[in-house]
């Protein structure tokens, strides 16, 4: 069985976006970078050539990355979800009972997780501390620095 990525259609059509650019433009580039460097002569000290081909390796690991992520891709639909509960593509806003601090995060796919914009994987301790829970509702969630406890004030899409 293998393991859903959860993207939001933005984040299917930027990953893509980035397997076309990786398999029309780049792949064939290298290739002809690699085809370049074999011409110059001795392959066992040709520092382009080896260059060229770590790169090669580095999209191909990328291309095959990005395939799989998009052909076990789950796409989280807002339009089809209450925000009533906080699900994957929620935005919740919690208030930490230690600190009285307010913060909202946006749940996403692990591959658009961004923490310097609130962005949080859907895989994270956080957002399965949160998954399920409604406003009003109060989460304990153990993470490795000790445990965080959140009041959800608002959940939106």
């Amino acid at each position: 069985m293998s393991k859903k990525t959860y993207l939001t259609k933005k984040g299917y059509e930027k990953l893509k976006k980035e397997l076309d650019y990786l398999k029309r433009v780049k792949k064939p580039e290298i290739s002809k970078r690699i085809g370049t460097a074999a011409d110059h002569g001795d392959l066992s000290e040709n520092f382009e050539y080896d260059s060229a081909k770590e790169a090669l390796t580095q999209v191909m690991m990328r291309i095959r990355d990005i395939s799989y992520k998009l052909s076990t891709a789950e796409l989280i639909d807002n339009g089809n979800i209450s925000s009533d509960k906080v699900y994957a593509g929620a935005s919740v806003k919690l208030k930490d009972m230690k600190t009285g601090e307010e913060i909202t995060y946006t749940i996403t796919g692990a591959d658009e997780a961004d923490p310097m914009e609130n962005k949080i994987s859907v895989e994270s301790p956080v957002s399965q501390g949160l998954i399920g829970k409604s406003a009003g509702e109060t989460a304990e969630i153990k993470v490795p620095r000790g445990t965080m406890k959140y009041k959800i004030l608002e959940i939106s899409r």
